[in-house]
């Protein structure tokens, strides 16, 4: 949503924001700061969801005053699927929330065994449980690969990628009945790009049988996500190439 959708949204009744920072189908990024500023601004917490955002574009939590994040691990920071989550809570608030689920890894004293369970202080106490020790050696290894590349490098890649893409699909899609679904101006635009076909799921099946794996989102979006990292350009031409001689030959 845009900052002034949130804003008429927004009175004293609500209590927390809840929103993506990068929009799951279209890849839309949201002005963090202005809505942060804005629900701030009746009172209630902001809550980004950063799944599609952490390692593909520059996130300033800390200077813009967000009070949570969530987010996933296995897409852009690279640790592959079963890697755990991550929560954000910025450190005036540790104190003063509880969450909800009481995890063993987050009582004060893991060992003491007590009848009663008392929370570990900081972030510690918001563990929701063990957490799978192969899935935290992949995300360190994928966050130290995002470390090494640079985020200003991988967001450079990432609008060069996707700009390809728009214009591949411009060129050589559209005509064959497809639309845009994503932003067309690139600091608006995450690292997937949004295709509309009103065949999409049928296409993302076909695709697959010919090797490009994209998904399909509701009711008609194929999403082809290009992390920076690991997505070449020649992937991306022979990607298009695929689903558009698909397209051509019905």
């Amino acid at each position: 949503p845009s900052t002034e959708d949130v804003e008429r949204a927004l009175d004293g009744d609500v209590g927390l924001v809840v929103l993506s920072l990068v929009h799951y189908r279209s890849a839309a990024i949201a002005d963090l700061s202005a809505i942060t500023d804005a629900a701030h601004a009746v009172g209630a917490l902001v809550l980004w969801d950063l799944s599609h955002a952490a390692g593909a574009i520059p996130v300033e939590l800390e200077s813009s005053g967000v009070d949570l994040a969530v987010g996933c691990t296995y897409k852009y920071l690279n640790a592959g699927p079963g890697a755990p989550a991550f929560l954000y809570v910025r450190t005036e608030l540790q104190e003063r929330l509880r969450p909800p689920i009481q995890g063993w890894i987050a009582a004060r004293d893991v060992f003491a065994m007590a009848p009663e369970w008392e929370r570990a202080p900081g972030i510690l106490g918001f563990a929701a449980g063990t957490p799978p020790v192969l899935g935290l050696v992949a995300v360190d290894e994928g966050v130290s690969l995002v470390e090494e590349a640079g985020l200003e490098a991988i967001r450079s890649k990432g609008i060069a990628l996707t700009d390809y893409a728009v214009a591949l699909h411009d060129a050589w899609l559209a005509p064959l009945g497809t639309a845009l679904g994503s932003p067309r101006d690139a600091e608006r635009r995450g690292s997937h790009v949004a295709i509309r076909h009103p065949d999409a799921e049928r296409l993302m099946a076909a695709l697959a049988e010919r090797e490009v794996i994209v998904d399909f989102r509701r009711p008609d979006v194929l999403r082809l996500g290009l992390s920076p990292l690991t997505t070449s350009f020649g992937e991306v031409r022979e990607a298009i190439v695929r689903l558009r001689d698909l397209l051509m030959t019905g």
